[in-house]
């Protein structure tokens, strides 16, 4: 028999001391009263900072440290196991944040579709929201298709302020087609990730769970008091010097300080923890 709540491995990483058979909203479900209350909204990771979301930075990499195949193109590094407990972690964050690289690469869905069926209930979705500076997202992508049919929440796109003409047209195309376009300070095409997360949680973002591309996490790395867990799947594989990476120009000075925090395997893959020390 399957089981119904997250693995132990990511309870004990990302809400310690909770008990999922305790009184209260439970771990992972979604309460349909929690779009206007929130004590019933699921239990989440906690930012020590309140002007910040809680940022869980994740990602699967290969043995070469590799995210991503030739031009940034889908690799499927995650064995089935770490990729159902991939998911079991979405549903454990109030948002779930890509880049407008892997938005355009993989079309994705980000929701929870791995994970066993539920009668009568269901899985709380987290919000997908795409850093996009200059609104790139498709008006035909998966995400807001899935929003349109009713099986997936509004997607947040974050573009950097511009009164630029074209971007206020492509701005004005996909509020029509669905998507909520937010306003965000940056330099040079690149958003301030400092500005983002306040901005994020004064909208009620709690807590962020961060999956990529190599840019995005080049750009969380280098902030390095903008992420507290860092949990990465590692997949017995290697793509070679065609792959894509995020280490490249990584620095080390500029890197937080981490400390690892547990391993554990899923399947054929290795799954490892590390917690930000500020």
């Amino acid at each position: 028999m399957e089981q119904l709540f997250p693995p132990v491995f990511l309870l004990r990483t990302l809400l310690p001391g909770h008990n999922q058979f305790a009184p209260g909203p439970p771990v992972a479900l979604y309460d349909k009263r929690s779009d206007t209350n929130d004590q019933y909204k699921i239990p989440t990771p906690t930012s020590p900072d309140p002007a910040k979301p809680y940022v869980t930075l994740t990602f699967a990499q290969s043995l070469d440290a590799k995210i991503a195949g030739v031009g940034g193109k889908q690799l499927t590094l995650s064995g089935k196991d770490s990729m159902v407990m991939t998911h079991w972690m979405r549903t454990m964050h109030d948002a779930i944040m890509i880049g407008i690289g892997t938005a355009l690469n993989d079309n994705p869905q980000l929701n929870t579709r791995h994970l066993p069926a539920l009668s009568g209930s269901k899985y709380h979705l987290p919000r997908p929201i795409i850093l996009d500076s200059s609104l790139r997202l498709p008006l035909d992508c998966k995400l807001i298709q899935n929003y349109k049919e009713g099986r997936g929440r509004r997607p947040w796109v974050i573009g950097q302020v511009s009164e630029n003409s074209d971007w206020v047209t492509r701005k004005q195309a996909l509020e029509a087609a669905g998507a909520r376009v937010i306003e965000v300070k940056g330099e040079n095409g690149r958003i301030s990730i400092p500005v983002l997360l306040t901005t994020l949680r004064t909208l009620g973002i709690r807590s962020l769970m961060v999956e990529g591309g190599a840019q995005v996490i080049r750009s969380f790395f280098a902030e390095a008091n903008s992420v507290n867990t860092i949990i990465v799947t590692v997949a017995p594989t290697f793509v070679g010097n065609d792959g894509v990476g995020y280490g490249d120009d990584l620095v080390s000075t500029a890197l937080p300080n981490m400390e690892p925090t547990r391993t554990e395997l899923f399947g054929r893959d290795a799954v490892m923890t590390l917690k930000v020390i500020r």
